[in-house]
């Protein structure tokens, strides 16, 4: 039985026609508030996107309070437990895309690539003739990624349209696998491909994490950990907890590694932001640090 203080995170998204995605805005956040749920959920004519938590019950609530929108009915999200509420409040934005490309004309409502299972991932991506990308931003392919997929070295996932452009031919790269951490961008970037003339596009159905929780250790083609956005910073196969923590003062996924460095000093630096430290700016993190391990230790 889950005990009563843990918080149930759920994440869920869906491409979908939503015309009146406006007019469920203020119901929708007032049925979360009623559950004493927390989060941001995004909507946008083309679908949904969000990350909530709270109790069970109230996870559960808002999950059937979505579904009952017939359209929302199939509606899939995965889970993660926390024994601290992630969020300070509940946001139900309006946006133009729910993951943003920068081109709203992109929907994958209309046409998307071809859906394909972890189980029949390795197979996709060991053949020669596929090339495999990575749709996320640079610094998470850098703790993790498949064996084989090209980095893109995206600052965001804005950058990807101008990738595709300058690096790809759909009459030379016939057959494009893509993959990302949930599923959602990589479900968009097929959209994309799709309309710039490439025909053959796949993408891993559920993302990496999914991979991650379906696909034995002993036959994955994953390297790494998986970053992801809540306070596990990274998991592993089996959704395992990872070996990262999140830089206090730059907020990259720093290792192991990273913390020997001689650039590393905890809640001040890290080798990834180090050559950036004014002296002014590392006197500002300085103090920024003292008041949070303050804070930290009257809570405690």
């Amino acid at each position: 039985m889950m005990q009563e203080n843990i918080q149930v995170v759920a994440a869920l998204y869906k491409f979908v026609s939503l015309p009146d995605f406006a007019e469920k805005q203020e119901p929708l956040l007032s049925y979360c508030q009623s559950q004493g749920i927390k989060g941001t959920i995004l909507l946008a004519a083309e679908g949904i996107n969000g990350t909530i938590a709270g109790s069970r019950q109230g996870v559960d609530s808002v999950l059937a309070f979505l579904r009952s929108d017939p359209r929302l009915a199939d509606l899939e999200h995965k889970e993660s437990y926390t024994e601290i509420q992630p969020f300070e409040r509940m946001k139900v934005r309006l946006k133009a895309e729910i993951v943003t490309m920068g081109l709203p004309e992109v929907d994958p409502n209309q046409q998307v690539g071809t859906y394909v299972s972890p189980q029949e991932w390795n197979d996709l991506i060991s053949d020669p003739e596929v090339i495999v990308i990575d749709t996320r931003n640079d610094y998470e392919v850098n703790i993790g990624t498949f064996k084989t997929a090209q980095n893109p070295q995206t600052k965001s996932f804005r950058e990807f349209p101008e990738y595709v452009s300058n690096n790809l031919d759909p009459n030379q790269h016939k057959k494009v696998a893509l993959f990302c951490t949930g599923g959602i961008r990589c479900e968009k970037a097929s959209a994309f491909m799709l309309s710039q003339g490439f025909t053959e596009v796949y993408h891993l159905k559920g993302g990496i994490l999914k991979y991650l929780e379906s696909v034995p250790a002993e036959e994955s083609l994953w390297e790494g950990e998986c970053f992801v956005f809540d306070e596990r910073v990274a998991v592993r196969h089996g959704l395992e907890l990872g070996s990262h923590e999140l830089c206090f003062c730059c907020g990259y996924p720093i290792s192991e590694q990273d913390k020997a460095s001689p650039q590393y000093e905890e809640g001040i630096s890290c080798p990834h932001c180090f050559d950036s430290l004014t002296p002014e700016k590392r006197l500002r993190q300085q103090e920024k640090w003292k008041q949070y391990r303050l804070q930290h230790l009257f809570s405690a």
